[in-house]
């Protein structure tokens, strides 16, 4: 349940961003809390939706929504399997499970990323940079039936490295990708900055409204496979992110008319009939490979993750209308057939 409020910009606080007087003056909780909410279209200035570093004026009207407080579960360890690819006393690296949601939120209080850290570190040894106890260990995410490689940090002084790495974008983070029809260019970019969604708050959308941010994303065609009945044919593609916006991959790839394949919110552009999704449900989204110096030591680590089982088993369906790889198609091929799979499929407390 949300409510709506309201607050009137004072004198003394003419000139301030508008995030940083939702924080200061007891609007949210913290100035990130109140960057998302204005990022999420939560937020309006003499109702106008602004960006969060819009100046306000005195005088000026803010109405916010607010989520009622719900029930709260205690936040504890629980076994969950994790997969994980390198630890030491400053941060892992892991191989999410499809169905393992990152942090609790208020559909989802436990069985999460979150609990299963807990469980193996204790909380007294993961960082809280995100300045909610929710959130413990974590510094970036993956959506939840997104699969792959992502970080975690014990240390507030590591975390807060790796955030601003990612904000920097000095982690380099790919994705493979199955999209519907075939793509005509073997590489590409799009830049398009996305905001919630205009009528659903649960979807994003490229959108050209001052809460919309930066987005960019780049691809390169790894496979073409030919139409079928069913279908328009497809595309495995290469992504990698500039920037993390939620749902950033998904919606770009419907924003070039080139939907991934088994996804069930971003789906507007692909073909009608069921079969055309491969018999997949969740989106041929993985993330395969990562690259970044170590938070503490500066060291450089390279990680890379193969295929999970049902997004293998999808591709291999396609083989016989393969065209063939292209050149950066056998270069990821060699890294992958050089990788280790997941070792961990599904999650224990929430659905695969």
């Amino acid at each position: 349940m949300t409510r709506s409020l309201c607050h009137i910009v004072a004198a003394e606080d003419a000139g301030s961003r508008l995030d940083a007087l939702c924080a200061q003056r007891g609007l949210y909780a913290s100035r990130s809390a109140a960057a998302r909410a204005i990022d999420e279209g939560r937020v309006f200035v003499n109702g106008a939706a602004v960006s969060k570093k819009h100046a306000v004026t005195a005088g000026d009207t803010v109405v916010y929504e607010v989520d009622e407080e719900p029930s709260r579960t205690p936040l504890v360890g629980q076994p969950i399997d994790l997969d994980i690819r390198f630890e030491d006393d400053d941060m892992i690296v892991l191989s999410k499970q499809v169905g393992l949601v990152c942090h609790p939120a208020a559909d989802h209080v436990d069985g999460t990323l979150v609990n299963a850290l807990i469980w193996h570190c204790g909380e007294e040894h993961l960082c809280s940079v995100q300045g909610e106890d929710d959130r413990l260990g974590i510094v970036h995410r993956l959506d939840r039936d997104t699969s792959g490689l992502m970080l975690a940090a014990k240390t507030d002084a590591a975390g807060y490295v790796l955030m601003e790495d990612i904000r920097a974008r000095a982690i380099d983070r790919h994705y493979l990708a199955l999209v519907h029809g075939v793509m005509a260019h073997d590489t590409g970019m799009i830049d398009a900055p996305i905001a919630r969604a205009a009528n659903e708050r649960t979807r994003m959308a490229v959108r050209d409204v001052p809460s919309a941010r930066e987005a960019i994303t780049t691809f390169r065609a790894l496979e073409r496979f030919e139409a079928g009945p069913h279908d328009d044919g497809y595309t495995l593609i290469e992504c990698k992110l500039f920037t993390g916006r939620t749902h950033q991959i998904r919606v770009h790839m419907q924003y070039t008319r080139h939907p991934i394949v088994g996804d069930p919110v971003y789906t507007a552009n692909g073909p009608k009939d069921p079969r055309a999704q491969l018999g997949l449900e969740r989106q041929f989204l993985h993330s395969y490979s990562i690259r970044f110096a170590h938070p503490v030591t500066g060291e450089e680590l390279s990680f890379a993750d193969n295929l999970p089982r049902d997004l293998r088993e999808a591709l291999d369906a396609l083989a016989p209308r393969s065209r063939g790889l292209t050149e950066a198609g056998r270069e990821v091929a060699a890294l992958l057939a050089a990788s280790p799979t997941p070792s961990v499929e599904g999650s224990v407390y929430g659905p695969a």
